[in-house]
């Protein structure tokens, strides 16, 4: 049967493009992250979107789950095949289709990378950028938006879903639909003021749908771009800090941090990033973010000097980000964080809850917030490196994320990318109507049950 099923699989995409070897599946049966392996039986790895529609028919014809997956980085385990079946891998679906100057946006294939389209817009449309997330160059940009990731412009310009304009999406039918403006015209510029049907495929990890293209807004790249260094003890300063930047919102993006290792980390930065068009805009911007701080002088306070001002400088300055450096400070490459969407107002106590918990499960802490649009909320990154090479390491970094997203439903806050158990966690909290709902559309478009059953499974 399996060998069979191989064979149908190959007439589609070609022999080079599937495989059910062990080695090749021992790839797609786990992430960088410290949830359990999962074998998958096949993997495969389509070209055009026809391609797509057949092998989500022949799923669906023989009843064997489907995983699609990008560049299955997202620690959480979500592009692992969680009960069998095929590893849906989009990566040779990778051209960027077009580049629109004038509204700013592009259209690309799923398997496009962030370092791709960078290098890709560098050379061809140098005053164009997009919103890049803290992931590996080899990260997709529909996989980041599909999770409703972030980038390097949020604070200034939302979530990299809210940066949408239009898909075309596979169905786990096999139909193939457009959504946004791309609908009913030949540009794919906008979703508004169509019925928003993108919340179908958003944040549904793979349940619902399959994003083959998508359109992406760009944004205008600055001339001038620098940070301002500010640290503190304080954590009880951190809401009042962030309703002062949202109140002017002129930050490209800002970062709250501490860390375990070294030791001069262990206090409060905050790193602003300022950009601008033009000198004096910059220098505005710069001038206003100064006056935030100088109104907390027994508080906070400029850094202006080694060791900080370096290490800081080079890790956060670059686009993207090089923010999560933590597993670099234990031998085995594990690296495992839980996101926390969270109120403004709980953050004292999540900040000091989380390293709590990383004492306790014997582990060194990193906490990062990076704040959302418009400053009504921030996502807190609780990280925590471990041994991958030891098992009783992991267990601790799996009961330490496991802790921590009690702490974050606890608090009122949201798991952002989460595992299969804080999705549970989630379902159990979540109101009757909307799990039912989820149900509902699960059903209404996954009849057979096949796209990576297990994930937000509410019967």
């Amino acid at each position: 049967m399996k060998e069979d099923f191989l064979s149908r699989l190959a007439v589609i995409v070609g022999q080079d493009y599937v495989s059910n070897r062990p080695e090749d599946l021992y790839l797609y049966s786990r992430d960088p992250g410290a949830q359990k392996p999962r074998r998958a039986d096949y993997v495969v790895m389509p070209r055009t979107v026809d391609e797509v529609q057949q092998i989500v028919r022949l799923a669906n014809q023989e009843k064997i789950p489907l995983t699609p997956m990008g560049a299955g980085l997202t620690l959480s385990a979500l592009t692992v095949p969680l009960r069998g079946g095929i590893a849906l891998d989009m990566k040779r679906m990778d051209s960027i289709i077009e580049v629109n100057e004038a509204s700013r946006y592009a259209v690309i294939e799923a398997g496009v990378t962030q370092a791709a389209l960078r290098a890709y817009l560098e050379k061809h449309h140098p005053h164009l950028q997009h919103s890049t997330p803290e992931s590996p160059p080899t990260a997709t940009i529909v996989g980041n938006i599909l999770i409703q990731g972030h980038g390097h412009l949020t604070p200034r310009y939302g979530i990299n879903s809210q940066m949408v304009n239009g898909m075309e999406v596979v169905l786990p039918t096999g139909e193939v639909c457009k959504l946004g403006s791309s609908s009913i015209s030949p540009s794919w510029f906008s979703r508004d003021p169509l019925p928003d049907l993108m919340g179908l495929f958003l944040g549904w990890l793979g349940t619902t749908g399959i994003v083959t293209k998508l359109s992406m807004q760009l944004f205008p790249k600055p001339s001038y771009r620098d940070l301002l260094l500010f640290v503190s003890d304080s954590t009880e300063l951190i809401p009042e800090i962030i309703d002062e930047l949202s109140q002017i919102n002129l930050l490209e993006n800002c970062f709250i941090i501490t860390q375990e290792k070294p030791r001069w980390a262990q206090r409060i930065y905050y790193i602003i990033v300022i950009s601008g068009q033009s000198q004096a805009e910059f220098e505005t911007k710069k001038g206003l973010h100064n006056q935030i701080f100088q109104k907390h002088p027994d508080k906070v306070s400029p850094v202006n000097e080694e060791p900080a001002l370096t290490p800081l400088r080079e890790r956060f300055l670059g686009v993207p980000p090089f923010a999560a450096t933590a597993a670099d400070f234990r031998k085995g490459g594990g690296f495992e964080y839980t996101g926390a969407i969270l109120p403004i107002e709980v953050i004292p106590r999540a900040w000091q809850s989380g390293i709590e918990i990383a004492h306790k499960y014997d582990l060194l802490y990193q906490l990062g917030i990076q704040l959302l649009p418009n400053g009504h909320s921030v996502m807190l990154a609780y990280s925590y490196p471990f041994n991958r090479a030891v098992a009783e390491e992991a267990d601790r970094a799996r009961g330490a994320l496991d802790e921590t997203n009690h702490l974050t439903l606890e608090l009122g806050g949201v798991v952002w990318k989460p595992e299969l158990p804080a999705q549970k966690l989630i379902l159990e909290r979540m109101d009757v109507g909307t799990r039912q709902l989820i149900d509902r559309i699960k059903k209404m478009l996954d009849p057979n049950g096949i796209m990576n059953p297990g994930n937000w499974e509410v019967s």
